[in-house]
Parts: structure tokens; sequence; C-alpha cells
């Protein structure tokens, strides 16, 4: 793998409490930017960025339409739109239909992060209850990018590490806190 130019991270239940596990192992000064989706009622406002940021003493805020991604930056996608990386390295925001029945999906955001950055990303697929994410972490894998994907018998909900393993071999299966410190370790190798 060269150097890291992006994380991406999908989970749907018990995931709130999965990203705060995983970031919360990432040091303040972490440069590479984390793009995280996770699945959310779409008929009412998301405070999923502010809670974050006030956890994580980071920055972390909503992913807005042609926002430049920033290094260092965590982004949520919003509800009611699915949250995609576009070639130019820009965010893009659409509601084109639920994947899994889900918007924003991660799939969604997985593909198009494998396909715009390709070996310089890094994917990671946590908890979760259906299968949405498995197909865009073998994109991933595909376009030579790190995979990892939470070690299903310490999930919350099982389903969507098993739906991941099922499809390809991810590079690793952590626990969180091994999935928190392999992320902190990778930004020695980035730009």
């Amino acid at each position: 793998m060269s150097s890291v130019q992006a994380i991406v991270i999908g989970a749907s239940a018990g995931g709130v409490a999965a990203l705060f596990e995983v970031l919360g192992n990432l040091p303040a000064t972490f440069a590479v930017p984390v793009l995280c989706v996770l699945h959310l009622p779409q008929d009412r406002p998301s405070h999923l960025a502010e809670v974050m940021q006030r956890r994580l003493r980071r920055t972390v805020r909503e992913g807005c339409d042609k926002e430049r991604i920033v290094a260092g930056m965590i982004y949520v996608a919003g509800p009611g739109y699915h949250l995609s990386v576009e070639r130019d390295l820009s965010l893009s925001l659409s509601q084109e239909d639920p994947v899994h029945f889900s918007r924003p999906a991660i799939d969604f955001l997985f593909e198009s992060a494998a396909d715009a950055y390709g070996r310089e990303l890094v994917g990671v697929l946590l908890t979760g209850a259906n299968q949405d994410g498995a197909v865009g972490l073998a994109r991933i894998k595909q376009n030579g990018g790190l995979t990892i994907v939470q070690d299903p018998r310490e999930a919350q909900v099982a389903l969507m590490p098993q739906a991941a393993l099922a499809l390809h071999r991810p590079d690793h299966i952590l626990s969180l806190s091994g999935i928190g410190q392999l992320l902190a370790t990778l930004e020695a190798s980035a730009c």
C-alpha cells in the first residue's frame, strides 16, 4: 500500500459507540481525513457531528456538497443524503435511491472513495444489522486499498461484518481498539 490519503468508515446498529472507540484512539493531530457513514433516520436532523466533536475534541462536521476534503477533518454523512467522493476529491451529496434500505449508504461512500483514491484509501466496516458496506469494501480491496473489518464476535450486531467476510478476505479483522490503534499508525505513511 502506498501513502494513506483518506479513511472511510461505515457502521449501523451499535455504530455510535463503535465510532467513538475507533476514532478516540487517533491522536489529536491526526492529519488523514476520515469520512463516516452511520445509518441515520431520514425524517429528523442529526446531531452526530456535534456530539462527535464534543466527545472526540476534534473537528467534525457533516459533509457538504462540493466541499473539498481537508486533511485532519472528520466528515459524517447527514440524514437523507448519500455521501460520495468525486474524482477531484470533493464531496458530493445525492438523493438517489436507498441502498440496503439506507440513505446515506455505506456502499455509496465506499465505492466512490475506492474509485477516487485507489490504493491510497483505507476502508473500515464496523457493527451493523444489514449487508451495507460489504460490496463497497470489496471494491476498496480490488482497487488496492487497505480493508479492515470489525471482529464479528465483538460487534454489537455481527451481520454487517459477517457480510463483508462472506464476500472477501479483508487485510485485517480486529477489535475496535485494534482498529483504532492500527489507524493511528497509518498516519506515519501519509503525505
